[in-house]
């Protein structure tokens, strides 16, 4: 390996856990984190581009993803709430308690799965909804990266769980998993001869 493409790839990481911290800035009001992590992809896409990338274009593109980000945000806030109701229902003793509390955490990851990916391909302008509902689609064409995005959440929260402050620069790396999955599926429509869009 060269030493430019070393420091290529070593600045590439620095960035990665820069946006990491940018991302939990941004997180920080909890309604914000889908525009958050948003605006977090977009970076590392100029950037990775060799586009103009600071947070300067960040803040901005944060600002204008919490226009209508914010009710997404509460929105998982409220799938939280209601898991973690349901599986207090399967400790009380529910009928059927294993299974309820299964499909409670499945339908969360998959929440938690669509919300990264359609952060991932928000661009200044596109509606969250129609976002999140494309974004549901390709969680379940494509398990492979899906699983992926879990693996990457799942990071995250032993990071947390380990050391708290370690659990914010990894934030940037499940930014960058999900551009690369949202990528990778994308070149596996073009082969297969699909144009793609966020919306499909």
């Amino acid at each position: 390996m060269t030493e430019s493409r070393f420091r290529e790839r070593f600045g590439l990481f620095a960035e990665v856990l820069l946006t990491g911290v940018w991302i939990g800035l941004a997180a920080l009001p909890l309604v914000t984190y889908p525009a958050a992590f948003a605006a977090g992809a977009r970076h590392l896409r100029r950037y990775t581009s060799h586009r103009p990338a600071g947070f300067r274009q960040f803040a901005a593109d944060v600002r204008a993803a919490a226009r209508t980000g914010w009710a997404v945000g509460a929105g998982g806030w409220v799938a939280c709430w209601l898991a973690w109701l349901d599986l207090e229902a399967v400790r009380n003793g529910l009928p059927g308690g294993p299974l309820v509390g299964a499909a409670g955490l499945l339908a969360l990851c998959g929440a938690a799965v669509a919300g990264l990916r359609a952060a991932a391909v928000w661009e200044p302008g596109a509606s969250w909804r129609a976002l999140l509902a494309a974004a549901g689609r390709r969680t379940v064409l494509d398990p492979a990266g899906s699983f992926l995005l879990v693996g990457g959440v799942a990071v995250v929260a032993v990071s947390a769980w380990f050391s708290p402050p370690l659990a914010i620069p990894v934030l940037g790396a499940l930014a960058a998993a999900a551009l690369a999955v949202e990528e990778r599926y994308g070149r596996r429509r073009t082969a297969a001869g699909h144009a793609t869009t966020a919306l499909d």
